[in-house]
C-alpha cells in the first residue's frame, strides 16, 4: 500500500489545479478553461516520470531511479487519474462554452484517451501474464503515443503569442525527455 503514493500525487495535483481554475477565475465558462489547462500542466511532470523510469535507472542506476522505476505502474496509474480529471475539466469546458470541436481535432486526444484507459486497466502481473507479448506491444505504442500528443499540443502553444513561454517550457521537457530515452536505447544497443 505504501507504494501507491504516486495515485495520490497525480490525483491531488489536478484536483488541486481544477479547484484553482474553479476558484480564481469568477467567470464559469473560464474557470472550467483555465481548469481544463492546468489539468493538463500539472499531468506532464507525472506523465515524464513515468516515461523515464527505465531510462533514467539505465544512463544514472542509483536508489533514485530503481525507485522510480519500481513504483513505474503507480506513477502510470497516478497519470490516469490525473489525466481523467484533465478530461472531466475540459468536456466541461467545451459543453458549457459551446466551443466547436471537429472529429479530426477530438480523434488524436480520443485515441490517446482509449490508450491510456487500456493501459491503466491492464496495469496488473496477471494482465502482463494474460496479455504476454502484447502487454509491451500496447504499453509501448500507449506511452510514445501520449508522449507525441503532449509535444504536439505544446508545439501549438508555442504558435500562439499568449501561449508561447508555457509551451516552449513544454517542448523543451518533452524533447529533454526524449533526447533521456534516446541516449538510454543507444546505451542498451551498446551493450548488447
Amino acid at each position: 500500500m505504501a507504494r501507491r503514493w504516486p495515485v495520490f500525487v497525480g490525483l491531488g495535483l489536478s484536483l488541486a489545479a481544477l479547484g484553482t481554475g474553479l476558484l480564481i477565475e469568477p467567470d464559469r465558462i473560464e474557470g472550467w478553461h483555465f481548469a481544463a489547462r492546468w489539468t493538463a500542466r500539472v499531468g506532464l511532470p507525472v506523465f515524464l516520470a513515468v516515461y523515464l523510469a527505465s531510462s533514467l535507472v539505465r544512463l544514472y542506476p542509483a536508489g533514485w531511479s530503481r525507485a522510480l522505476l519500481r513504483d513505474r505502474r503507480w506513477w502510470g496509474l497516478g497519470f490516469a487519474a490525473s489525466h481523467t480529471v484533465h478530461l472531466v475539466a475540459l468536456v466541461t469546458y467545451l459543453q458549457i462554452s459551446g466551443t466547436p470541436r471537429t472529429i479530426g481535432s477530438l480523434l488524436p486526444g480520443g485515441i490517446a484517451y482509449l490508450l491510456l484507459f487500456a493501459m491503466a486497466l491492464t496495469s496488473s502481473d496477471a494482465a502482463m501474464r494474460s496479455l504476454g507479448r502484447n502487454w509491451k506491444r500496447l504499453h509501448t505504442l500507449g506511452i510514445h503515443y501520449i508522449w507525441f500528443i503532449f509535444f504536439i499540443s505544446s508545439v501549438g502553444r508555442v504558435l500562439d503569442p499568449a501561449k508561447r513561454t508555457p509551451g516552449l517550457i513544454e517542448v523543451a521537457l518533452t524533447l529533454a525527455a526524449l533526447a533521456v530515452r534516446v541516449a538510454a536505447w543507444r546505451r542498451k544497443r551498446a551493450a548488447t
